[in-house]
């Protein structure tokens, strides 16, 4: 081989390296973006005790500072045949209180084309969560039969099913849309099925962290850009008194049904019910399309404890590590958070593991003013 020509692939060889390296350079700074790309919410609905049915009616109970916790309704169960102010007493509940929603039985089944013999089977969860969802997208100014076949992701959290119970209960024989009506996976399933959404579809229990972990997904998945849309957020409904019953037995519940949180007089926590669901977007797309933000998520960040000391015990450094995680993620800065919303499970042992954890975390980095 001649010299030019050696001279000619060096050349070339050199010019491949050097696009290689900037592509590389490229794709680093392209892998950090989508890592740290912060995600706007759009829309939002939600259903809560006190008559809530509204993100603006939540805010004026929590204004005004109504007390939304009652006596179990006759509907639900009979209080009476299952309460004992012993929390030892075999197969009752040491409360008569807890959160309800006011109202759990107004679906519009051919709205959402829905027979009404599969809507005889369907969990009452599934219903509140097509309701919010479709007023999620509403309030984002987003025609919900424009979605169709859109890379829309659905992540909900949702537990067991208490209808479940109740339809057993009836002594009927079960029915083939006992599964679809009363399974986590069809409740977000439906939601995808209905409005024909492809992106992911995810059910989340992970106790009471559902929603959260729910939100931290869908902020995942957009910035992997496995959907361009996501609905987030959970569903939970007191149908059946067989959870209270065991919560009861594992003495979380406090007897006089109020979560006392941080104060030295609480003892347990009080079950409720609802639904809340917002709509995401990656923030550039929302700025792009002129959507109204109403807030901005920086960062996110999901752990576990671990070998802890018990199962269900808190472990204060893991909390720790996932505050911290959660703040490098987004960028944030600790002595310029200003609000801080906290699990808050008014129980002695939970209380001050959890304050200790936001304490190390923020209170060297903040001023008196801050």
């Amino acid at each position: 081989m001649s010299d030019d020509r050696v001279q000619q692939y060096a050349k070339l060889m050199k010019m491949a390296s050097d696009k290689i390296a900037k592509l590389e350079v490229e794709l680093d700074a392209l892998k950090s973006k989508n890592k740290s790309e912060p995600i706007a919410i759009i829309g939002m609905s939600c259903r809560f005790p006190g008559g809530v049915d509204s993100p603006e009616a939540f805010w004026q109970l929590l204004n005004d500072g109504v007390d939304a916790i009652t006596e179990v309704p006759l509907e639900r169960w009979n209080i009476n045949n299952y309460y004992d102010p012993d929390p030892d007493a075999p197969g009752k509940i040491c409360t008569r209180d807890s959160g309800f929603l006011s109202q759990i039985d107004g679906f519009d089944t051919a709205f959402f084309e829905i027979s009404p013999r599969e809507a005889h089977s369907l969990d009452p969860q599934q219903r509140l969560l097509l309701e919010v969802s479709w007023e999620a997208m509403e309030r984002a100014n987003i025609v919900p039969d424009k979605l169709f076949n859109s890379l829309t992701g659905v992540f909900i959290g949702v537990g067991g099913s208490d209808y479940l119970n109740k339809l057993v209960a009836t002594c009927e024989m079960p029915q083939a849309y006992w599964g679809t009506g009363n399974a986590p996976s069809a409740a977000t399933g439906r939601l995808s099925y209905i409005l024909g959404l492809t992106g992911p579809n995810l059910a989340v229990e992970t106790a009471c962290s559902s929603s959260l972990v729910s939100v931290h997904l869908a902020c995942q998945s957009l910035r992997q850009r496995e959907c361009n849309l996501a609905l987030a957020g959970g569903v939970n409904l007191l149908l059946s008194p067989e959870l209270s019953i065991i919560f009861s037995q594992a003495k979380m519940l406090s007897p006089d049904g109020r979560c006392k949180t941080f104060d030295a007089s609480a003892n347990g926590y009080v079950r409720g019910e609802g639904c809340g669901i917002i709509v995401l977007k990656r923030l550039s797309d929302a700025l792009a399309h002129g959507d109204n933000i109403l807030a901005v998520i920086r960062g996110t960040a999901v752990n576990q404890d671990g070998a802890s000391s018990g199962l269900t015990v808190p472990n204060g450094p893991s909390q720790e590590a996932v505050i911290r995680q959660a703040l490098a993620n987004g960028g944030v800065d600790p002595a310029s958070v200003s609000y801080i919303e906290a699990h808050g499970t008014g129980t002695s042992l939970g209380d001050p593991i959890e304050v200790g954890a936001i304490g190390t975390v923020f209170g060297k980095t903040h001023s008196q003013e801050n």
